[in-house]
């Protein structure tokens, strides 16, 4: 077991799902680090604990800057905490003077916190309002089922949820919006279990890729990945580290064609002839959790970390959105 990993166990802080696969990877952790998902402050704590100088915090929502300031001081006093999305993160100028950086971790994603709590409107397990905003503010969820028409709401759950029920549920949702707004997380949970059934095949909740993809659509947790992944390459010194921790598939294989882009055919650069590109990939395949952690946390049963080096060269990644088919026909 790594220091900062042992140490968070023994004070008893929640442990992110693959941190310790993390440490091990990146270590040894020194300089200065940003970690643009603070969420309950594991990632970060993780990396003081292991030999990080400074760790610049992001983070949206409103409850992990309750988190920040219940800090001890032995990790308050080298948490500089900024109430922020990731996104263009390198154009901040609040945290501008502790670049360049040596090394920045994402950990994409709803936390359990988000999660279990029924009022944040993330869960089909619990009821709540349709919200699912991480910041808590902007348009809701609710906004979206109810204002948009049949073709919209298709076109989100199969492009941002890979749902092959989605024009079903979209046909669903308009029949249903003529009783009245769909305004509960059950309400339109149970409303999609009519049209995905769940089988012995399927695992998971019949509502889960429905809910993901208005979730990532509500939050532009994908441009948000996108401009996040762009600025690490941006601030990040020579040798400097990128670790992404991904929960499904739109999100790894942006993380994947980013770090890694030769598989792509090249399609980030404008010369066939260049060689050498902005990152190195650490490990051929994506690290994933072990049986033991899945076990412990089966929320984990689908995360992925990456993790890429900075090369010695100027050339930044003109990366065009993955999904331009349908980005710009959502909030």
């Amino acid at each position: 077991m790594t220091q900062g990993l042992e140490q968070l166990e023994n004070s008893g802080t929640h442990i992110p799902v693959l941190l310790e696969e993390f440490l091990t990877e990146v270590s040894p952790i020194e300089g200065n680090w940003l970690d643009g998902t603070f969420g309950a402050g594991g990632y970060s704590k993780a990396l003081i604990a292991a030999g990080a100088n400074k760790v610049i915090a992001l983070d949206c929502d409103p409850e992990a800057k309750k988190q920040y300031c219940s800090l001890p001081n032995e990790y308050s006093e080298k948490i500089v905490f900024l109430a922020s999305w990731f996104g263009n993160f390198d154009q901040k100028s609040e945290i501008q003077a502790y670049f360049p950086l040596n090394g920045v971790v994402l950990d994409l994603g709803v936390s359990s916190s988000q999660f279990d709590q029924g009022a944040r409107g993330f869960s089909f397990n619990k009821d709540g309002p349709l919200d699912m905003r991480m910041s808590k503010r902007g348009t809701t969820a609710a906004e979206l089922v109810n204002q948009y028409s049949e073709s919209q709401l298709a076109d989100l759950f199969y492009f941002y949820g890979e749902e092959r029920a989605a024009r079903k549920i979209a046909r669903g949702i308009i029949n249903e919006r003529k009783n009245g707004p769909i305004t509960s997380t059950l309400q339109l949970a149970n409303l999609i279990k009519q049209f995905v059934p769940n089988s012995g095949k399927n695992k998971i909740h019949p509502a889960t890729k429905s809910f993901m993809a208005l979730r990532l659509v509500v939050n532009r947790e994908l441009e948000q990945l996108e401009e996040g992944l762009q600025a690490a390459a941006k601030v990040l010194r020579v040798g400097g580290i990128l670790a992404i921790v991904t929960f499904n598939s739109l999100e790894d294989r942006i993380v994947k064609y980013f770090l890694n882009p030769i598989e792509e055919r090249n399609r980030y650069f404008p010369h066939e002839e260049q060689k050498q590109f902005p990152f190195r990939v650490k490990n051929s395949k994506p690290i994933k959790p072990t049986a033991e952690e899945i076990n412990r946390n089966p929320r984990a049963r689908s995360a992925k970390l990456r993790v890429g080096i900075r090369n010695c060269i100027e050339n930044e990644l003109a990366m065009p959105s993955l999904l331009p088919r349908f980005r710009n026909k959502f909030v």
